[in-house]
């Protein structure tokens, strides 16, 4: 069985602590491998090479460095089937999404890539006679990149491409629960004579630990955290001992608006594959809808039917899977007692409500909540599983107002056939995401970010390269007679 080791400075090493860390496939409760339980000594060595190493990083032309972003996107495509084979394995997706995330992981280098060119300055008017005034955009420095388990390889890409391109080093810290894919690309790394050592380096550990120490390191420029509202509000207090910059995306709860003027099947269809994408354990999953009274019934009925045929199992074992586990014991028990309390207080189960009898795994049936109310925790909280609460409303301004109710603003949807409706709704829900009669999965170039808890920065795009930066201002007065 395989114990990761760190990646230091172009060097694989053992963790100053001999603590492992099982790592368990989640379809079948076994252990696949083993991991360091790192320490604060571990990060701070992984910083000092990186930060001794962006130095030199950062000097390279730009279109150098997005050759070598190209290239990492090129080796994940030639190792492809592995990659999807440890993401299902680690994580439980099924083979099309596990086949999905690690291609959008490939074209995410791609796609960071061309911004080599691109990444440019300003020439400002001065107020001055004989004066050039020059803004430079310069790479903030050392990265912390803290990844989280529900999509392992697509975070990682959007945390490493985006530090590389920009002429920043980074330290990584995958998940303790889903390391195995980002282990598997430190291999590429190692043999990438390209990049200088201690550009990129790999740490293993818990949150609680490597992500404080990192968090806390005056030589980080930048902590990226995907991850929950207390683990972030954690790594904030840590950054802020030296004012560190924070890029957090924190959760969500995103409502989802079927109006009256709703093709249904449109909106049945767009809603499961949002709620069920991942098993439920994505930010941006649809977690309530909201719709309207006059076709309730209806839509109801198909949802129901549709998320009763899902077809749940292990991915490894069974292509042909809709659904896999979720990701760990604990996360079942979350979500077993979430749906447990909306019971208790006067929720209906439409359909699933259960764990799946099998004799291992973690697997929860999707499950169609109604009777619900706005104050429920099952509205309020974010699931992070295949729990879709219903709720009725007779006026979009009241659906709205609902679908605002939360201390999350990441994402939202709105479905209907009236433009006025989906004008209305996309200027009043306060999300930093709308999605308008389809499900909710962003573009590599727009712009991921939340409002309120969701999460401080965001991801993607132009602004997502932007946070990677720093400014910096040259004023140059020069002589006119220097002859």
């Amino acid at each position: 069985m395989m114990t990761h080791k760190l990646y230091i400075n172009g060097q694989y090493t053992d963790s100053t602590s001999s603590e492992l860390i099982e790592v368990v496939n989640p379809s079948t409760e076994e252990v696949i491998s083993k991991i360091y339980k790192g320490t604060e000594e571990d990060a701070n060595k992984a910083i000092d090479a990186a930060y001794e190493a962006q130095k030199k990083w950062e000097k390279v032309p730009s279109a150098e460095r997005g050759k070598v972003v190209r290239k990492l996107g090129n080796q994940i495509k030639e190792k492809r089937e592995r990659f999807v084979e440890l993401l299902m394995e680690e994580q439980g997706k099924s083979k099309d999404q596990a086949e999905g995330e690690i291609d959008t992981a490939i074209e995410y280098f791609y796609y960071m890539s061309e911004w080599a060119r691109r990444i440019e300055g300003e020439i400002i008017p001065s107020d001055q006679r004989n004066e050039n005034i020059f803004l430079y955009k310069r790479p903030i420095g050392v990265v912390a990149g803290i990844v989280p388990w529900n999509f392992p390889m697509f975070i990682l890409a959007r945390k490493v491409a985006t530090a590389l391109i920009t002429g920043c080093s980074i330290v990584l810290k995958p998940s303790q629960q889903t390391p195995n894919t980002a282990a598997e690309f430190t291999k590429i790394i190692a043999h990438m004579k390209e990049l200088p050592a201690g550009v990129y380096n790999f740490i293993t550990g818990t949150g609680s630990t490597i992500g404080t120490a990192m968090a806390s390191n005056p030589k980080v420029g930048i902590v990226t955290m995907t991850g929950s509202v207390p683990a972030g509000t954690k790594v904030m207090e840590a950054a802020a001992k030296n004012i560190t910059k924070v890029n957090l995306e924190l959760g969500g709860k995103a409502p989802a608006i079927v109006t009256k003027h709703a093709n249904l099947d449109v909106a049945v269809k767009s809603i499961k594959t949002s709620r069920l994408t991942n098993a439920g354990q994505a930010c941006t999953n649809a977690e309530r809808v909201y719709v309207h009274e006059d076709v309730a019934e209806e839509f109801i009925k198909k949802m129901t039917q549709e998320m009763s045929n899902v077809k749940i199992g292990n991915p490894l074992t069974d292509e042909n899977v809709e659904m896999g586990p979720l990701v760990s014991k604990e996360r079942l028990e979350t979500v077993e007692k979430m749906v447990e309390n909306a019971v208790k207080q006067g929720a209906e189960i439409q359909a699933g409500g259960k764990r799946l009898e099998k004799e291992k795994g973690y697997f929860y049936e999707p499950t169609v909540l109604l009777n619900v109310t706005q104050d429920m925790e099952i509205m309020q909280e974010e699931v992070f599983g295949p729990v879709l609460p219903i709720m009725t409303y007779n006026d979009l301004d009241k659906a709205i107002e609902l679908g605002n109710d939360s201390k999350y603003g990441l994402s939202s949807s709105i479905y209907t056939d009236n433009i006025h409706e989906a004008m209305k709704a996309a200027n009043e829900l306060k999300f930093g995401e709308t999605f308008v009669n389809r499900e909710n999965f962003e573009a590599m170039q727009g712009y991921h970010a939340g409002m309120r808890q969701s999460g401080l920065g965001g991801a993607d795009g132009k602004h997502g390269v932007e946070d990677f930066l720093v400014t910096q201002v040259v004023y140059m007065e020069y002589n006119k007679d220097f002859s």
